[in-house]
C-alpha cells in the first residue's frame, strides 16, 4: 500500500489529514484504537509543522506519504520549513504536575510512545520525519 496527500500549512488542513489516516487504516483493516492513536500522532506532528516550520508564510506544501508491508506502516512527512529535529527534544517529565512542567515537548513525547520508531533527517533543504508503526494484518 502506498498513498500520498499534499496539504498546505493551514490548520484547517488537519481535517484532511484525519481523513487520510482513516483511509489508510481502512485499507489496512486496522482497529479503531490503532486508528485513533495514528490520528493523534499525525495531528501532533503535522500541526507542529503548520504552526512552527513556516513563520509568517502561508500556502507552503507539506507532503504526507503512507506505505506499508505486511507488518510495518510508515508515514513520511516532508516540508521545506525551518529545520527542526523533534527526535532531539528532551522527553517531557510526566512525573511532574502540569504546572511544574516546561512548556512544550509533551506532543512529541506522545508521538514517540504511539509509534515504534521516529526518525528525522534534513536533506536538500527539507525536513523528513519518518514514523513507523508495527501492525499485524
Amino acid at each position: 500500500m502506498n498513498k500520498e496527500i499534499i496539504i498546505k500549512n493551514e490548520i484547517a488542513e488537519l481535517e484532511r489529514v484525519a481523513v487520510f489516516v482513516e483511509e489508510v487504516s481502512q485499507l489496512l483493516s486496522l482497529d479503531s484504537e490503532t486508528t485513533m492513536n495514528l490520528n493523534l500522532a499525525l495531528e501532533e506532528v503535522v500541526s507542529n509543522v503548520i504552526l512552527y516550520a513556516y513563520p509568517q508564510k502561508m500556502g507552503e506544501n507539506i507532503i504526507i506519504k503512507a506505505s506499508s508491508d505486511d507488518n510495518i506502516l510508515v508515514f513520511t512527512i516532508t516540508d521545506k520549513g525551518d529545520e527542526f529535529d523533534p527526535t532531539k527534544v528532551e522527553d517531557a517529565d510526566i512525573t511532574l504536575a502540569a504546572e511544574d512542567r516546561e512548556i512544550g515537548g509533551l506532543g512529541i513525547f506522545i508521538v514517540k510512545n504511539i509509534m515504534n520508531e521516529v526518525t528525522y533527517q534534513r536533506l536538500d533543504g527539507k525536513n523528513i520525519l519518518t514514523l513507523k508503526k508495527n501492525i499485524h494484518n
